[in-house]
């Protein structure tokens, strides 16, 4: 049993590479986005399944600690481990989906064959400063109630989303994913985000009282209530619902003082 964590860490880095070679051979396909124009979109099967080991590995990283504090067990290696493989499942996957996302916003515009691939490159600015946040993490002081900057396993899922959003295109919003200029300011904002000040609650709370609890409980109540009007909307929704509710959640006296 003293193995689980790492074989759960393990797993994740598994389905973060099975995602990487999954939106690697990412193939082309043509959306209607309702108003009678049509756009190719790089991905269909192959960035849907890239997402969705995305989400398989998040969910390994979440059972991973749990697990090992669970069990009582702590190991500088699956310290060091776990973040690897964050940093591939949660940095070098998203990046290689914002990759895919330029490159066919790119691909649409009329001058798309002398584009050069380095307009691309800003793509793994996430990975890079996903990794920077992850070492500030390890050498920082173990912060009970949350973190400093946003996570990069939270940053990750919310790029795992865009993928399903170009192809589902809920409200229209798959049209803005084909717009060079939404991708960048969206790769700008979440490396600020990684790297900022911010301080973020963690999702498993320190301890099961309602002055610790409630911005889980917000959180879970406002996904929940609008995956039925935004379908797979609501996850960016949460991550925006995560990030204000981070901004005005103040941790009680007494877990600050842990």
């Amino acid at each position: 049993m003293k193995y689980l964590p790492n074989l759960l860490t393990l797993a994740n880095l598994f389905c973060g590479c099975i995602a990487i070679a999954f939106i690697m051979n990412a193939q082309p396909f043509w959306a209607d986005f309702q108003n009678g124009s049509y756009w190719a979109v790089f991905g269909t099967e192959q960035m849907y399944l890239g997402s969705i080991f995305i989400a398989v590995a998040a969910v390994c990283d979440l059972l991973d600690g749990a697990v090992a504090r669970g069990l009582k067990i702590f190991s500088p290696i699956g310290k060091d481990l776990d973040s690897l493989a964050d940093l591939v499942s949660f940095g070098v996957a998203p990046s290689m989906i914002l990759f895919k996302l330029l490159w066919a916003a790119f691909m649409s515009e009329e001058k798309a064959l002398d584009v050069s691939m380095l307009a691309m490159a800003p793509a793994f600015l996430f990975a890079c400063f996903g990794a920077l946040r992850l070492a500030r993490f390890n050498i920082s002081a173990p912060q009970k109630g949350g973190f400093t900057g946003m996570p990069i396993p939270a940053a990750g899922i919310f790029v795992a989303t865009l993928p399903l959003i170009a192809w589902y295109n809920p409200y229209g919003l798959g049209v803005y994913l084909q717009n060079k200029w939404v991708i960048y300011i969206v790769i700008a904002v979440l490396c600020w985000l990684m790297v900022s000040r911010i301080p973020f609650f963690k999702l498993m709370p320190a301890k099961w009282k309602l002055a610790y609890t409630w911005p889980q409980l917000v959180l879970v109540a406002v996904t929940l209530a609008a995956i039925p009007f935004l379908k797979i909307a609501a996850i960016p929704l949460a991550f925006i619902v995560y990030i204000l509710l981070s901004l005005v959640y103040r941790r009680p006296a007494e877990e600050q003082a842990t």
